[in-house]
This record gives C-alpha cells, sequence and structure tokens, in this order.
C-alpha cells in the first residue's frame, strides 16, 4: 500500500468515526428531548452549555432508575381523588389556606409514589424523567405558594396555583381527580343545592 492510499484509508476512517460519532450524539440528544420535553429546554437555560445540560438530563435518568416507584392502589387513588375535590370546594372559603393544602396533598401524593420530597430542586429533578410534561405547573404553583406565605399572592394567582397543583396532581394520579359533569348533572347539582338551603 503506498503513503497515499495509507493517508486517505486513514482519513476516511476517521471521517467515519466523526459521522458515527454525531449520529450517536444526534440519537442521544433526541431522546433526551422526547423524553424531557419542555423541561429539556429548561435545564438547557440555566446550565452553561448544552452538553452540561444533557448531562444534567442524563444523571436525573441515572437517579430515578434508582428509586422505588410504586403505582397507587385503587383505594387510594380515590382516597386522593375525593381528598383533592373537597379541597377546591373549600378554596371558595379560604383560597389562602386551600394553596397550602393542595401543595401538602401533592407531596403526600409524591411522597405515597416513592419519590423523594426533601429539597423541592431534588424533588424536580426526581419528578423531571416521568412528568416532565407538567412540570412547569408545579413549578409556578409552588412559586405562587411561596408568595403566598409572604402574603403577596392575589385571589386570582392563588386559583391559579391550585390549577397548576392540579396538573401535577392528575399526572400523578393517573387520572382528572375530579370527574368531569354533564350540563345535566350540574343543573341537577345545583338545583339539589337550592333545595337544601
Amino acid at each position: 500500500m503506498s503513503p497515499t492510499q495509507i493517508v486517505v484509508t486513514v482519513l476516511v476512517i476517521l471521517i467515519l468515526a466523526a459521522v458515527a460519532a454525531a449520529v450517536v450524539v444526534a440519537g442521544r440528544r433526541r431522546a433526551l428531548r422526547q423524553r424531557f420535553g419542555p423541561e429539556y429546554d429548561h435545564v438547557i437555560a440555566e446550565q452553561d452549555s448544552r452538553s452540561a445540560a444533557e448531562r444534567e438530563l442524563r444523571d436525573r435518568e441515572r437517579r430515578h432508575a434508582e428509586l422505588e416507584l410504586v403505582p397507587l392502589e385503587p383505594a387510594s387513588r380515590a382516597r386522593y381523588a375525593a381528598a383533592w375535590e373537597e379541597l377546591q370546594v373549600r378554596f371558595i372559603d379560604s383560597p389562602a389556606e386551600t394553596v397550602g393544602q393542595a401543595d401538602e396533598l401533592v407531596t403526600r401524593l409524591v411522597a405515597e409514589r416513592g419519590y423523594p420530597t426533601g429539597d423541592f430542586s431534588d424533588q424536580l429533578a426526581h419528578l423531571s424523567v416521568d412528568h416532565a410534561r407538567t412540570l412547569s405547573h408545579y413549578r409556578d404553583a409552588h412559586e405562587i405558594h411561596l408568595r403566598n406565605s409572604r402574603g403577596e399572592a392575589s385571589t386570582e394567582d392563588l386559583r391559579q396555583a391550585v390549577v397548576h397543583y392540579r396538573a401535577l396532581f392528575a399526572d400523578l394520579l393517573g387520572a382528572e381527580p375530579v370527574a368531569a359533569r354533564t350540563p345535566e348533572q350540574r343543573h341537577r347539582d345545583a338545583a339539589h343545592d337550592a333545595t337544601n338551603r
């Protein structure tokens, strides 16, 4: 083999290796984007570089794999759904307290599913692997909850917090916590309430 052929062969091998590496990186990036959805972009914005953000997301997947997550039993799911429905009813009379109760209820559900509940940022990291689509709701709800504890949240903010908590709650529960009612059911409930006053 001539020196020219050797150089060309080495160059071809290097080019093929570079292309293969690029394909692997692109595949990993695509998989992370699909798994983490909007959380992928959130972590990219927080980190110094894309590679650092992707390392963080892979680390989250590794830590998540070490958890012993458990599905909810039907009785437990029904208990949580009933607790959420009661919480929504209490919101009318005491919205500030209800937001705190919503935070506590979501935290209990997170714990029962097997996620750690200590540090909020760790909790977000663990939840992001399976619940990335509703994680921004949880962040927003938690921020309003903190503002509420400082007396800085309006009633509309508090309503939004409950809506945000509900998104993650439903995702963790695996179903909407309060079944949608038909117009006939709402009319029947309103008539029942009017006659029982």
